[in-house]
């Protein structure tokens, strides 16, 4: 699912859950297309300041569901690090180009957690 600008409402999906896998874009420090993980308590729950509530991102949420006892066993994030936080429906060429890499991490961490998963061509779907 998208949870996009969803902030609060994506408590529900962590609810009853045992494993939940995130991909968002991650500020690491890195360089644009530096692929990462994070798992579970190294994931930063935390509850910042906002301007507005359409400002509460993921550290906020897990924060939300740590006080709510909600907490899936297994958070997984797979991130990758943006070249431009400008608003804007593209991709940039330099995650473009990692696009590949970091849809093949997350098959990799499904299969872990024992998830049937295979690549469609674009012709498949």
């Amino acid at each position: 699912m998208d949870g996009g600008t969803m902030g609060l409402d994506l408590l529900p999906i962590f609810e009853g859950r045992d494993k939940v896998l995130i991909v968002d874009a991650v500020d690491f420090k890195r360089e644009p297309g530096h692929i990462g993980i994070i798992e579970n308590d190294d994931i930063p729950s935390v509850l910042n300041t906002k301007l507005s509530v359409h400002h509460i991102g993921l550290s906020d949420v897990l924060f939300a569901a740590k006080l709510m006892d909600i907490v899936p066993l297994e958070i997984c994030l797979v991130g990758i690090q943006p070249e431009s936080l400008d608003i804007g429906l593209d991709m940039t060429d330099k995650i473009s180009e990692k696009l590949d890499v970091l849809v093949e991490m997350i098959i990799k961490k499904l299969k872990e957690w024992g998830v049937e998963c295979a690549l469609l061509s674009r012709q498949e779907l």
